[in-house]
């Protein structure tokens, strides 16, 4: 069951990034706003999990940071599309 959850939350976060990549870039103001929330988001998670307490087992934590994961595998997958 939790293995279907994780996947499940890797392909939401790689949902979420393409949502972040496509949509505040469409005026073309946004671009810096919203790399520094994905940049703040992604230290929070980090600080979460990574840190000497003992939380990092949490279902809540775990799933936080496979949304992350997603998120930063659909920002390269989509600056490799931009690329070639």
């Amino acid at each position: 069951m939790f293995f279907n959850i994780n996947i499940l939350s890797l392909m939401l976060g790689f949902f979420f990034a393409n949502i972040l990549s496509t949509i505040p870039a469409q005026t073309g103001d946004w671009n810096i706003i919203s790399g520094s929330v994905i940049v703040t988001f992604n230290e929070i998670v980090n600080k979460c999990v990574y840190s000497k307490n003992n939380i990092r087992n949490s279902i809540l934590i775990k799933l936080v940071n496979n949304i992350k994961i997603g998120i930063v595998y659909g920002l390269f997958v989509d600056a490799f599309k931009l690329g070639s």
